[in-house]
């Protein structure tokens, strides 16, 4: 990846630990196939998106049964491809499973590696055991880091900041630092099951990079009337966060990201608490974050096989036990 583009129109924070540079928004993978985006769009949306300065290229294994990665692969030949910070989850728990799904990801982007993989939809308190086990995805991409398939390790979650805190336990029982770490992070989240007050301080001890997203929640957070879409970019660009990944299905998103960075600057306490107040009411049972509060958004929960086998010596434990 190259530095920063010159006279660029975009922000650059640094990542975490890992020394790296990114834009400050990051361009969502799931909207590049949605069913009003051909292929065409898709492809000029994340030039567009390169060619004015922004960096971070989100995707994911399961977005859209593999089209948003094959689109994205096809957007970064030609060059593209040295000018991002290149990013995409898995959602394997075995280690079988995120082998496998990596190595189809990799195909998909048409790269030999991507800067950063993600565990994906860290949901369950069972989670982080399944993957830190011997058996588990941790050890496949620890052997993948190790091949140059993967630069950086993170991982991401939208149901409970309490999960994500686990994670990071578990982790530290296996001597392991995330280098990334991905969560909602918007307007509503302040005033229920908040990653904001619970995750992010953490996370800004251990200096682990802090990746926001569901700034807008898909649209539906701004079906309240509480806030526009400016607010919500500025809101989240204003906590401590590496990045801030939306979606774009148009150019007109893409100018959007760009306005709420062109007028963004550091808000104090009293513009921040304003700003929450006009939320609160609507934010206080996560009404409008259904990603917390249902399992519509939960893929994992949709697709079980997608997370791979249990640990074979836990199996083998159940059967002693019967």
């Amino acid at each position: 990846m190259t530095g920063n583009p010159s006279n660029s129109e975009m922000l650059y924070r640094e990542l975490g630990s890992t020394g790296e540079q990114v834009s400050a928004i990051g361009l969502g993978g799931w909207h590049l196939s949605l069913k009003h985006v051909d292929e065409q769009l898709a492809t000029r949306i994340v030039h567009t998106a390169i060619d004015r300065g922004i960096t971070f290229m989100d995707n994911c294994w399961d977005y859209n049964g593999g089209a948003s990665e094959i689109r994205m692969g096809k957007a970064l030949r030609n060059g593209y491809r040295d000018k991002v910070f290149l990013m995409t989850k898995i959602d394997g728990r075995s280690k079988q499973a995120a082998a496998k799904q990596l190595d189809e990801s990799l195909d998909r982007l048409q790269v030999d590696h991507v800067d950063l993989v993600q565990y994906h939809e860290i949901l369950r308190f069972e989670d982080p055991h399944r993957i830190f086990d011997p058996e588990g995805a941790h050890a496949a991409i620890l052997e993948a880091q190790q091949a140059g398939k993967v630069r950086y390790i993170g991982f991401t979650g939208h149901k409970d900041p309490y999960i994500h805190l686990h994670m990071l336990e578990v982790a530290d029982q296996f001597g392991f630092k995330f280098d990334t770490v991905q969560m909602p992070l918007n307007v509503m989240d302040a005033h229920y099951r908040s990653f904001a007050k619970l995750v992010v301080p953490e996370l800004v001890k251990r200096n682990i990079g802090i990746l926001g997203m569901k700034s807008m929640a898909n649209g539906i957070l701004l079906r309240s009337n509480t806030a526009t879409p400016i607010e919500c970019l500025h809101y989240a660009l204003n906590l401590p966060t590496s990045v801030v990944i939306t979606g774009m299905d148009s150019l007109e998103f893409l100018d959007q990201a760009f306005e709420a960075v062109r007028t963004f600057a550091p808000m104090g306490d009293t513009q921040v608490q304003a700003l929450l107040g006009k939320t609160a009411q609507a934010g206080a049972r996560g009404e409008y974050e259904p990603f917390k509060t249902s399992s519509i958004f939960d893929g994992t929960a949709q697709h079980p096989d997608w997370l791979g086998e249990e640990p074979e010596r836990l199996q083998q434990l159940m059967s002693a036990a019967g």
